[in-house]
């Protein structure tokens, strides 16, 4: 039986920590992330969970203490945002090569500089290639299920990787909405108990983590990692299907908003989402065949199955939340020209810079996308295929 709330997403990660009841927590502050290991320490005081908090020294510790704690085999997590993130790059690389299933609970925020503490996802996606699983969300609903599903993913055998599980600060990490939560039992049942192979308190069976590599295994270390980020892709679908059953709300690699018979196609990550659909059925209304792709996993990437989904697209925007400076492409449109590449497709692709330091994404600025589009379409002029959404030259 599901619980309705008014919460926060913070609010909402915090409740799902809380159901799960890791073994560890280690954490230091930094906005819009704060209030997650604020609110779960409040339940590690109550005696609500038996979690080991540990307040850390930096951002940098926090990961380093997670790494520790997973590794002796204790169920571990932490919270960050932006340059936060950024003091972890060194270890985010280490929990992933000695494929340790740290769950980290992301905030977005804009990576300084300038120094700007609002939303975009220059910090994530700056840590795109560290080996981690990604996993984005629209809403407080989401980030609330996709956390739930978190530990299933990444604890898998044919897994073990970290996993990081992504919304946009303030917009949705200050933003309070109606949920639906799990019952207490049901997450717990769902999530099971931490039961690793190997661990190093195991003292029947020796093990080393994080050995040095010489050059004749070092290159197979990251090949098997890869194997596992892949695999990732089928249990991540495999354990939504299992979510759906008990919770009635079914996720995928993506998803379709009215995408079957679009013409013109727009593929984003995040809340921006849900202003995108507003859009969508703003001109859909108007008779324009207009759609929607919205990531959900972004690492590992689903390039197969994204190019199957814009096959029939004939001009696709692709909106990155981020700058990449290479006066190419954002992140997302690299992977997504990929994609259509690989798959023999070749739509026109024009790619946007949007919402950059929290700049606010509207109705009005989403359809004038889809306008750039159909102007694209009618006139075969793409022009520029790099551009920035509502800056104010």
């Amino acid at each position: 039986m599901s619980i309705r709330e008014r919460l926060s997403g913070n609010e909402a990660v915090a409740t799902a920590m809380r159901q799960i009841n890791p073994d560890v927590m280690s954490a230091f502050p930094i906005t819009p992330s704060t209030e997650i290991p604020h609110i779960f320490s409040s339940f590690v005081a109550n005696g609500q969970v038996d979690t080991e908090f540990i307040p850390v020294e930096s951002e940098h510790s926090a990961m380093s203490a997670a790494i520790g704690a997973e590794a002796a085999g204790a169920r571990s997590l932490t919270a960050t945002s932006s340059c936060g993130l950024a003091l972890m790059w060194e270890v985010l690389y280490v929990a992933a090569s000695n494929r340790l299933a740290i769950a980290l609970a992301l905030v977005n925020r804009t990576l300084s500089g300038p120094i700007n503490i609002n939303c975009d996802h220059s910090d994530s996606m700056g840590a795109r290639d560290s080996g981690w699983i990604q996993i984005y969300s629209e809403n407080n609903q989401e980030v609330y299920d996709n956390f739930v599903q978190a530990y299933r993913i990444a604890e898998h055998p044919s897994v073990r990787l970290p996993i990081m599980i992504c919304q946009d600060g303030f917009i949705t990490s200050a933003a309070v909405e109606n949920i639906e939560l799990l019952e207490d039992r049901e997450v717990k049942e769902f999530v099971g108990e931490y039961c690793p192979d190997s661990y190093l308190l195991n003292s029947k069976q020796p093990l080393a983590v994080g050995p040095y590599a010489v050059s004749a295994y070092c290159m197979e270390a990251k090949r098997a990692q890869l194997e596992a980020l892949k695999n990732a892709k089928q249990v991540t679908l495999d354990v939504a299907k299992e979510f759906a059953a008990l919770s009635g709300r079914e996720y995928g690699l993506f998803e379709e908003y009215r995408l079957a018979d679009a013409d013109y196609a727009m593929v984003i990550i995040g809340s921006a989402a849900g202003t995108a659909k507003d859009a969508v059925d703003q001109l859909r209304a108007e008779g324009k065949k207009v759609g929607l792709l919205k990531i959900r996993l972004f690492r590992p990437f689903p390039g197969e199955e994204i190019a199957a989904a814009l096959q029939n697209a004939r001009v696709i925007a692709c909106m990155d939340r981020t700058e990449s400076f290479n006066a190419q492409c954002g992140p997302l449109g690299a992977e997504v020209k990929s994609a259509l590449f690989n798959a023999r497709l070749m739509p026109v692709v024009i790619n946007y810079v949007y919402g950059l330091g929290g700049r606010d994404v509207t109705v009005e600025s989403i359809t004038s996308v889809y306008a750039d589009l159909i102007k694209i379409d009618q006139t075969n002029d793409a022009g520029e295929i790099y551009r920035y959404l509502s800056l104010r030259e």
